[in-house]
């Protein structure tokens, strides 16, 4: 994964330091997902400083943080690595970088709002909770009023999916709830959005229990011929009486997408 660090005399970014002060990533970014014509965008970095802190934001990599000054232990860390897409209403409405360094009990993470701008670059950083970053990044990219629409980007199986969800929800056969449940499913199948732990067990469980059906539906027809072939073995007279008693010999056939083994007359 890129982690962009630049030589300098700071505290923990010394280059003549040991390789283990260094950053060291949790994991490596998700792969390079959404509106096409942001994917220029990966590869680059763009910095911001505020106060004693530098911040370098790499579009689909990673965020990072570094202390200026000349205290031995200044603070240089990641605060996210590139991981999924925030959507809202058919829109991109930001980029969530998650799993940075530990903070306390839990990872530094930072969501970066995309918005209109003359020129790339990062405008403003806070921190609006403990560990919590937001960065407001300004680009000519996401200037045009579809440019961060969701349904575009989509694969045509997926936008079909979509448009049968519509339908369904006017229809009112699913509910808004269940409507919304689809187009997580869909995003996240899409690569947009990271599928929790929870609904990776689900997905498990479903793949079980279809699996089960499989096999349960397989064993019972297999029982079905085998019921079927032994009585296609035994003859059985048949007495017909129509104006006149005649006697037919009958051979049972076992019907193939028929009835469970069919009778078949001759006459």
């Amino acid at each position: 994964m890129k982690v962009v660090e630049e030589p300098n005399t700071f505290g923990l970014n010394n280059p003549f330091l040991p390789q283990t002060n260094r950053l060291q990533p949790k994991m490596s970014p998700s792969a390079v997902s959404g509106p096409a014509h942001l994917f220029r965008l990966a590869g680059k970095c763009f910095s911001f400083v505020e106060s004693t802190y530098k911040y370098e934001f790499c579009p689909f990599h990673n965020v990072t943080q570094h202390e200026q000054t000349f205290r031995w232990n200044a603070y240089s860390g990641i605060l996210g690595i590139w991981h999924e897409w925030e959507i809202d209403n058919n829109t991109f409405v930001g980029m969530w970088m998650r799993e940075g360094d530990s903070c306390e009990t839990k990872s530094r993470q930072t969501k970066v709002n995309l918005v209109c701008g003359k020129s790339n670059k990062l405008a403003y950083v806070s921190e609006p909770s403990t560990c919590v970053y937001s960065l407001t990044f300004e680009t000519p990219l996401v200037c045009h009023p579809h440019s961060l629409l969701v349904y575009p980007t989509l694969a045509e199986a997926l936008q079909r999916k979509w448009d049968e969800a519509e339908q369904l929800l006017y229809d009112e056969l699913i509910t808004d709830q269940g409507y919304k449940k689809i187009l997580k499913e869909i995003f996240e199948e899409a690569g947009l959005l990271k599928a929790t732990e929870e609904n990776e067990v689900e997905k498990q469980s479903k793949k079980i229990t279809l699996e089960f059906e499989t096999v349960e539906k397989c064993n019972k027809e297999l029982k079905r011929d085998v019921i079927c072939q032994g009585e296609a073995e035994q003859e059985v007279m048949v007495d017909v009486s129509s104006q006149g008693e005649v006697e037919q010999e009958v051979k049972l056939d076992v019907g193939v997408g028929g009835d469970m083994c069919p009778v078949s007359r001759e006459r």
